[in-house]
């Protein structure tokens, strides 16, 4: 097997290289309480799209700094008492996807809500209203601003857990038996949103994008999803003066940090041929669960497609 990162018994003890802020939990503790005073103003719209099977409504709600946030929300039209429910987080720059993509929880029972990441290619809004550079990324957007509170992808980590309030309240669905899951950066938002919402029974992310990012750096692999890395340093600290202040602010939107509040049991999909998300970044996070964690390992697959991964979270899934 070719080796882009650490042998995988390494990688199985790998802590992590990027600093965590030394007020991380008072920050998210405060980031929480912002989002709790939020109205969130709740709407479904049927959507133009319809199964005789299920029922396909546009679900909108108030995000923190003022926000509308869109998601795709299926529900089974028959089903006796409270269900299940599925919250789905899609890859960066994307969107939620087909109505299509939806239909197999459905047609199990379950809810399923998939969310469109702010200011990505879906129906959400972006307020934005920071300082400094945003070009190239949603990573550093804020990232030059002084108040880490301005961070974008703290909102977008709200918004997760605001989803998983929000269906959670629906009378359909069972707030206990609620499940998340996506790839890449909807991996990286399904360990945010169970660590944010310790609710979340279940959560299924597969090689998850946003952890280590120093790591990133010192494997020299700013490119594609991490590209805006090194575009940030170039443009804003191109002798990399402030490298530690960055890297550390870089730490409150940082999974790794927040894995260990994650409560739910865990099933991650890891390639270890991934030059997009390296292994060793993934595993930073995953060695910081206290829950039960299941890895599935495709050794000679990278950012791609794992075979047979979707069908495993089904099942994963399918135990709410």
């Amino acid at each position: 097997m070719p080796l882009v990162d650490m042998p995988l018994a390494q990688l199985r003890t790998y802590e992590g290289r990027n600093p965590r802020p030394a007020d991380f939990d008072a920050y998210w503790n405060q980031a929480l309480e912002e989002m709790k005073a939020v109205d969130p103003q709740v709407e479904l719209v049927p959507a133009e799209f319809q199964v005789p099977f299920a029922e396909c409504f546009h679900l909108y709600f108030n995000g923190v700094r003022g926000a509308r946030i869109h998601a795709k929300y299926v529900r089974p039209k028959q089903s006796e008492g409270p269900h299940p429910a599925v919250l789905h987080f899609h890859g960066y720059t994307g969107s939620s996807g087909d109505w299509t993509d939806k239909l197999a929880y459905a047609a199990l029972g379950f809810s399923i809500a998939s969310l469109d990441v702010r200011g990505q290619a879906g129906l959400s809004e972006d307020s934005g209203g920071v300082l400094g550079n945003t070009h190239h990324g949603h990573i550093i957007r804020g990232l030059n601003d002084p108040d880490p509170h301005n961070l974008l992808f703290r909102h977008i980590f709200l918004d997760t857990a605001l989803l998983a309030s929000v269906v959670m309240g629906f009378p359909e669905v069972d707030e206990a038996r609620v499940g998340a899951t996506g790839w890449s950066q909807g991996g990286a938002l399904t360990i945010a949103c169970a660590a944010l919402e310790p609710r979340i029974r279940k959560a299924a992310p597969v090689y998850p994008f946003l952890s280590d990012y120093r790591r990133v750096w010192e494997m020299d692999l700013c490119k594609d999803a991490y590209a805006e890395l090194k575009t940030f340093f170039r443009h804003a600290d191109p002798q990399h003066i402030r490298e530690d202040e960055i890297f550390t602010k870089l730490g409150y939107i940082d999974i790794q940090h927040l894995a260990s509040r994650v409560g739910a049991d865990v099933l991650v999909g890891v390639g270890l041929a991934d030059t997009v998300c390296p292994p060793s970044t993934q595993f930073a996070a995953i060695n910081k669960m206290k829950t039960t964690v299941r890895t599935e390992i495709y050794p000679d697959f990278g950012h791609e497609n794992l075979p047979g991964m979707h069908d495993k979270i089904i099942r994963f899934l399918s135990a709410l």
